[in-house]
């Protein structure tokens, strides 16, 4: 899903005041923050113009993963329960999650946690111009969660959090999801440690894994490999000034997992890999129910024509 227009000419009305080459400086300095300093707890972003660099540069990757992540969970759920009246954006940094969210499920009601001051403040300023509903409230993870909402979403934000606290935080999401609860991380192998752990817990607490998983059991990815995908977002002129890029687009890699507490529908298989494309035959790396596997699929096989369309993250019958 493209980042949408409105939000992206909202954030750059937001930056006009602001020289690039401060914000440059602010975004190199808050990559490198995030780089050096995950899972201490620390916060990582203060300043206005740390939250302004971060919203050009990172929300557009936020919402990428998050719409993507968002979307194959929806095609794991019965089409009858794929409405949700009410979300929760758990650390909603500018808000992003909630833009994907209400881009493809238009929730009537949003509520949205953000510890830190600045970036609740331009997160509220952004979703009330942009007219998602949202009402925006400052808490914590680790202090508990009060709020209750039918789908609930944790983006980038276990990685930020101790290895003691993970545990604890998964087990706060679940208990504040009444239907659905997406939890999105980078796609690094820290990132799916994290994810693989959040799964664990929760099919312990007694969710029914929706996505991406075809199964309920022992993730069968073999030590040294991790299960992650690809958005590919639009850079703005701007974006590309700030990150110091030509290339008009990046690839936001991500983990995620997507836990129900009503029926799903889990797909028979998941692409894990770009497929390998020879001449008259596809090869695609599958997770399935009974393990990881190789799966040539040849121009005589009537799913060759749904295997030259698969990509990474599919779904594959």
């Amino acid at each position: 899903m493209e980042f949408p227009a409105e939000l992206r000419g909202e954030i750059e009305r937001l930056l006009s005041g602001e020289s690039t080459e401060r914000l440059t400086s602010a975004a190199e300095g808050l990559s490198k923050r995030y780089r050096e300093n995950s899972g201490t707890g620390k916060s990582l972003a203060a300043s206005r113009r740390d939250i302004l660099a971060y919203a050009a540069v990172r929300m557009p990757a936020t919402f990428g993963a998050v719409s993507k992540a968002l979307e194959l969970s929806l095609e794991c759920i019965p089409e009858e329960n794929r409405e949700f009246s009410t979300a929760l954006d758990i650390g909603a940094g500018t808000g992003a999650a909630s833009h994907a969210a209400y881009a493809l499920t238009e929730c009537g009601s949003i509520t949205c946690i953000e510890r830190e001051p600045e970036m609740l403040a331009v997160g509220s300023q952004l979703t009330e111009l942009c007219g998602v509903p949202a009402v925006w409230k400052s808490g914590d993870i680790t202090a508990g969660l009060d709020e209750k909402a039918d789908l609930v979403m944790c983006s980038y934000c276990l990685n930020e959090l101790s290895a003691g606290a993970r545990r604890s935080a998964a087990e706060r999401l679940w208990n504040s999801t009444e239907r659905l609860l997406l939890i999105v991380e980078p796609g690094t192998p820290e990132g799916f440690a994290n994810i693989l752990a959040a799964r664990e817990r929760l099919v312990e607490l007694g969710a029914h894994i929706a996505a991406p998983c075809p199964q309920e059991g022992v993730c069968p990815m073999e030590n040294g490999d991790w299960c992650h995908f690809t958005a590919r977002v639009a850079r703005s002129r701007l974006h590309k000034q700030l990150k110091g890029g030509d290339v008009p687009y990046e690839d936001e890699k991500f983990c995620f997992i997507a836990a129900s507490r009503e029926a799903v529908q889990p797909c028979s298989a998941r692409v894990l890999r770009h497929p390998r494309i020879d001449s008259g035959r596809i090869t695609l790396r599958l997770c399935t129910p009974g393990g990881t596997e190789e799966r040539m699929v040849t121009k005589k096989s009537p799913q060759f024509k749904a295997a030259r369309k698969s990509g990474a993250g599919d779904s594959f019958n």
